[in-house]
């Protein structure tokens, strides 16, 4: 095995690794939440496109926007768009990735061709693994001057899908160190789509899980990746990084696990526009008056924020996920809501929303910024026609807990699979720490007998 950092993160992998419960409980629950924004995206416009494309196979892998079996990469392509449709998934914050709608979709497709039983524990260790690897690659590469240029799920995910599948697939350490080479060979994806409202956004999640399984595939068939993709001359760090790697990156480093990080949305919209409407709905209920009397709003954020493609955006929005982009949006459409909720996004256009963007001062805040990333604050003051001034600052996102997932899982599932259907599927997830044969997800996930 090479001394590289690929060879060392295989050999890492292969020899095992032991997450407290708390570690597997966790991710469980990014499980539930990855079913969650599936289910309840799997109606929407790109999740049926990604399923379209399919080719339906009576021994697959389920697809939950089709609620059918379908090729294996197919569903985990079709799968990870639907857990990006709504833009509320799980969030890596140091990686910038939502490792979640690439690592469960990949595993979840390799699994359905298991021959033999895989445990509950089995399946959610490399899941962990996965989102270590991605997580921790990442965290190392991306910069917010490289996020935008490069959409960092599509840089980290195919090596989260390669690792988590690898592990489930049992690679020796050489087939795994040639599976994060072929990853690497397949990251992908450039965000220039904010700038005119294309829907690429949800296609590079499916294209890393996909790609990650591939990657799998190949190294199992014995092709060999270049071990130094890392950090060679013409590696990852400095082809699209173009900064000289690290000399190392650790797995697990002091104990600590990258999935448990990983926080979860309560605002169905960019990662960088939760806090500003979480604050932004907060000054507007001290505020509790017409949103007409408004006469400036200010909006204090982090450079990254500001940074981030998409997210400094005043409109006009050719697409909600442009809307789902824009701070300014977020913002103005919370105030007038007086909530956040995927209702503010059908209101895309509305006189007295529009008047609201164009009285958003947004500033960088260097108080967030010096905090980001291990927090993401905002302030947000609303000044009135009268003179009076509401302000709110909050010095990190306002996080969806176990209850809520919990819910809205159960609340998705019984919309698209039916109650029976939904409250078998939960109860399953539920006992998904002493499963015996998580293979019964196959046919649980999309109702079939």
């Amino acid at each position: 095995m090479s001394q590289t950092i690929t060879g060392r993160m295989a050999a890492h992998l292969h020899a095992g690794f032991s997450p407290p419960d708390a570690v597997f409980a966790k991710a469980a629950l990014c499980l539930t939440d990855f079913f969650s924004g599936a289910y309840e995206a799997a109606p929407l416009e790109w999740s049926q496109q990604a399923a379209g494309i399919g080719v339906p196979l009576a021994k697959g892998a389920a697809l939950i926007a089709a609620k059918a079996h379908f090729a294996p990469a197919d569903a985990a392509f079709a799968n990870a768009v639907a857990a990006h449709g709504l833009v509320r998934e799980d969030m890596h914050t140091g990686s910038v990735s939502h490792l979640g709608v690439v690592v469960w979709p990949a595993l979840l497709a390799l699994m359905s061709q298991a021959k033999t039983p895989v445990s509950g524990r089995a399946f959610l260790a490399a899941g962990i693994a996965g989102y270590e690897v991605g997580g921790r690659i990442g965290a190392a590469i991306m910069t917010p001057e490289l996020g935008r240029l490069f959409r960092p799920t599509g840089i980290a995910g195919p090596f989260a899908s390669a690792a988590a599948c690898g592990v489930l697939g049992g690679l020796s350490a050489e087939q795994m160190q040639s599976a994060l080479g072929f990853a690497a060979n397949a990251t992908a994806g450039f965000n220039e789509w904010p700038h005119s409202g294309g829907s690429e956004m949800y296609f590079h999640a499916g294209a890393a899980a996909r790609n990650g399984m591939i990657a799998v595939q190949l190294a199992e068939a014995g092709a060999f990746a270049a071990p130094t993709i890392i950090e060679g001359e013409a590696g990852i760090f400095r082809a699209i990084g173009r900064v000289a790697p690290p000399d190392d990156i650790a797995l697990f480093a002091q104990g600590d696990h990258v999935i448990s990080a990983v926080f979860h949305k309560k605002a169905p919209a960019c990662n960088y526009a939760q806090t500003p409407c979480q604050a932004a709905l907060a000054a507007a209920l001290k505020f509790n008056g017409a949103s007409q009397d408004i006469s400036a709003i200010k909006v204090k954020i982090t450079d990254a924020a500001r940074l981030y493609p998409g997210c400094d955006h005043t409109g006009p929005y050719r697409t909600v996920l442009q809307a789902k982009m824009s701070i300014q949006y977020a913002v103005a459409a919370a105030i007038a809501a007086r909530a956040i909720t995927e209702a503010n996004y059908a209101r895309i256009g509305e006189a007295e929303i529009e008047r609201l963007i164009g009285l958003i001062e947004l500033s960088v805040d260097a108080g967030h910024t010096a905090a980001y990333p291990a927090k993401q604050g905002a302030t947000v003051d609303i000044c009135t026609s009268g003179g009076a001034e509401f302000s709110a600052t909050l010095d990190d996102i306002q996080k969806a807990g176990p209850a809520e997932i919990e819910a809205r899982f159960a609340r998705s599932a019984t919309a698209w699979l039916g109650g029976d259907a939904a409250a078998r599927l939960v109860v399953f997830i539920e006992q998904i720490m002493t499963c015996d044969d998580m293979r019964a997800l196959n046919r649980l996930s999309i109702a079939t007998l």
